[in-house]
């Protein structure tokens, strides 16, 4: 069977069983849908809390980023999984304890305000459609390539999957769906991972063939291979850095405090039974979420030596077919500069924007022609960093049904992600902002439809900004994390290990880490994008590392506002106090 029927069967059939799944766990309760009821064992909670973590960034865009940009790359890598880390020890047993069902219920009733409240829903707001357009995108990407689809039909097909399983079955629904997804995108990623391996070193575990010698008898190791065709092709060599220290270190603490304050990972610890299921949790979503992330730099080495030898120096005429396939669906474009018909893979742009753009005719060898053709460089083809995972299979020659395997696995993590994403949303618009604070009186029923109602209108939301991306997949993630790190990570924090931080602190601060936020990023990367480069950027922080001076200005801004203004209320300081106690202690008790 050709590649594209097996993946219409293994993406409808890996549909079929989410729907079921949904339809299975449907829900009838509030509780039900924003913590599904609170009894989820922590080996199933931290497989779907992996699930929702890897979303099309990690799945579509992290190897290939690590493909084209090599060790300066490697900043995503550690900071997305040291996140990880501070969450599990510093942030998930403690607002499990403290039992509520949404991260501004916590930051509302810490800081004793509705309008912190208010404040953290539009972080929250922000952070989350940020997030989701990146996820849409990716969905679009899948569906385009394998469905032969356009890219836009790709992201409406999406949303009405999601909107399917997330409207009815609540995070009940999402879970078990999450971990249906977590099998389907780590089976997906690692089979041709072995492959790759196999075929490049005759190793089959990917993790030891990234440092193994090829089997081409040059007597290279992979990397050294990498660096010496690199260097060759007039690239910076693979394993060498060029990126600031100062940046690298902002990008890596950005992304590890934004992690930890992404809403959607943590409402994943409040549907466990016990506090000690938080951290158990963690634990295991950790080992699940390392299984793909040491593949990663495998894939990643592997696929950027496929690329160098498949393309580099072949005529048009014989280019091999995923070529054309992807030059399809536009995310790869060739224009001979030259007039030899031969495709040249240099350094350098080879188009002027960085997108191609099309003129829809062909040229005299079939390939479509662009009109943005940059003639200053060499480099003759360009290959969009999204489409690398997807076009491994394809470019490695591996069978059919691996090809149709990544396309099933790149749609479940995008859809697990975006499905996560929307319950925050739909959530914190119902519980936080309707029940909480501006119509108290609503019943269980009112508020489970408004909860339904506003997952509607996020999915909507979510479909125009997957049609019309601010940026490729990893950077629009990253800029969610920037905010999180800047608006969120601080207040949780020192909600939980400061009794004296107060409610003027805690606005005034996630106020101006939000604003110092995504005012930089807006200004470097759509007003002067121009002047986004090392020489104008504050202390050499780039707009993916700003998020770190966010967070520490949002600190400074609360404990000095704090410092300024009446401590909080006493029964606050005893919340605080007893967060921070395990259950089942044994605190003797006053009588």
């Amino acid at each position: 069977m050709d590649a594209q029927t097996l993946s219409y069967i293994f993406v409808g059939l890996s549909f079929a069983l989410y729907i079921g799944i949904a339809f299975w766990s449907r829900v009838g309760s509030t509780k039900d849908f924003y913590v599904a009821g609170g009894g989820i064992p922590p080996l199933i909670n931290g497989m779907a809390t992996a699930a929702d973590w890897m979303s099309a960034a990690s799945f579509l865009s992290v190897a290939g980023l690590l493909a084209f940009a090599g060790r300066d790359a490697a900043v995503y890598m550690i900071g997305w999984t040291g996140g990880y880390v501070l969450l599990a020890l510093l942030l998930a047993p403690y607002l499990r304890k403290f039992g509520r069902f949404t991260v501004p219920e916590f930051i509302g009733d810490r800081y004793y305000s509705d309008v912190a409240r208010v404040v953290a829903v539009i972080c929250l707001i922000f952070i989350s459609f940020t997030y989701i357009a990146g996820q849409m995108r990716g969905v679009g990407i899948v569906f385009s390539r394998f469905l032969e689809v356009d890219i836009n039909t790709g992201v409406v097909i999406g949303m009405g999957i999601v909107f399917f399983y997330a409207v009815m079955g609540g995070m009940k629904g999402i879970t078990y769906t999450q971990v249906a997804q977590y099998c389907v995108l780590i089976f997906a990623f690692l089979v041709p991972a072995v492959f790759l391996s196999i075929m490049w070193t005759g190793n089959p575990i990917p993790q030891f063939g990234f440092g193994d010698m090829l089997n081409d008898g040059s007597g290279l190791t992979v990397l050294q291979k990498l660096d010496q065709v690199t260097v060759e092709l007039g690239f910076t060599a693979y394993t060498q850095a060029t990126r600031s220290k100062i940046d690298s270190l902002a990008i890596v603490a950005a992304l590890m405090i934004g992690t930890a304050g992404l809403p959607h990972v943590i409402v994943r610890f409040f549907t466990v039974p016990k506090v000690s299921d938080a951290r158990k949790s963690a634990g295991y979503a950790l080992a699940f979420i390392c299984v793909m992330y040491t593949t990663i730099p495998a894939v990643a080495a592997f696929s950027r030596l496929n690329l160098s030898e498949s393309v580099n120096e072949v005529p048009y005429a014989e280019a091999p077919a995923w070529v054309g396939n992807w030059e399809n669906t536009g995310l790869i474009a060739w224009q001979d500069k030259n007039g030899d018909g031969i495709i040249q893979y240099r350094a350098g742009k080879a188009l002027d924007p960085v997108k191609p753009n099309f003129t829809g005719e062909r040229g005299k060898y079939g390939e479509r022609l662009v009109s943005n053709a940059l003639t200053a460089t060499p480099n003759e083809i360009y290959v969009d960093r999204d489409i690398m995972v997807m076009a491994n299979p394809e470019i490695a020659q591996l069978p059919n049904w691996v090809v149709a395997l990544i396309a099933a696995g790149a749609v479940a993590a995008a859809l697990s992600t975006a499905a996560g994403l929307l319950l925050v949303i739909s959530s914190s618009i119902a519980h936080d902002l309707m029940k909480r604070t501006f119509m108290p009186n609503i019943t269980d029923k009112q508020e489970l439809l408004s909860a339904r109602l506003a997952a509607v209108a996020a999915i909507l939301v979510a479909g125009w900004f997957g049609i019309n991306p601010p940026a490729f997949v990893a950077q629009t993630v990253a800029f969610a994390f920037g905010m999180a790190a800047a608006s969120l990570f601080p207040p949780i924090v020192m909600g939980i290990f400061s009794k004296r931080v107060n409610r003027q602190g805690a606005i005034a601060g996630m106020l101006t880490g939000l604003v110092l936020t995504v005012g930089y990023i807006v200004y470097f990367n759509f007003m002067e994008p121009g002047l986004n480069n090392a020489e104008h950027w504050w202390f050499g922080i780039s707009t993916t590392g700003i998020g770190t001076v966010g967070a520490a200005l949002n600190i400074l801004v609360t404990v000095i506002i704090s410092r300024l203004t009446a401590p909080p209320p006493q029964e606050v300081q005893d919340m605080v106090d007893d967060i921070r106690i395990p259950a089942g202690a044994g605190v003797a008790h006053h009588h």
